[in-house]
């Protein structure tokens, strides 16, 4: 597993349904899917897909820390 960074290609939005990809191995496309079918059921998905795009840092920012 990779470290877990929102990456700077391949983004639609804000690059976390791709940063959870890589992190555990599917593609970004089955991420965004799984995240569209959850946003069907009761709960604060969009809530929490606001906070991790604030709260994981950019691929860039990371590579800098490092």
């Amino acid at each position: 597993m990779t470290a877990l960074a929102r990456p700077t290609n391949g983004r639609m939005i804000g690059g976390v349904c791709a940063a959870l990809a890589r992190r555990f191995g599917t593609s970004a496309t089955t991420m965004r899917v799984i995240f569209v079918v959850s946003c069907l059921l009761p709960g604060p998905q969009f809530l929490l897909y606001i906070a991790l795009w604030f709260l994981l840092p950019s691929e860039s920012k990371a590579r800098q820390a490092w």
